[in-house]
């Protein structure tokens, strides 16, 4: 399910503020490739079980917020640091 343009207009990361954009497609299948073998953690240092269908990222590249059924999880907790993934 899409992001609405709108509501993408307006999100930005909850701990920088800084604006958010749609993970693109290439990256999203690294992340799940990783997420596959177990590498992946929340910031919260709990693991991330579950592919991503979507995902948004910060616009420095640093977080990921995963897009649940159309609807942002922007919690703190829950993003994804970039630093776990080389070559990204």
């Amino acid at each position: 399910m899409a992001i609405d343009r709108k509501l993408l207009e307006i999100l930005c990361c909850p701990v920088t503020k800084v604006p958010v954009k749609l993970l693109p497609k290439a990256k999203l299948k690294l992340v799940n490739d990783c997420i596959r073998d177990g590498e992946v953690r929340y910031v919260d240092g709990s693991p991330v079980r579950e592919a991503l269908a979507d995902a948004l990222i910060t616009e420095n590249d640093t977080t990921i917020y995963r897009v649940d059924d159309g609807i942002p999880v922007m919690l703190e907790d829950k993003g994804i640091s970039t630093l776990q993934f080389t070559h990204f």
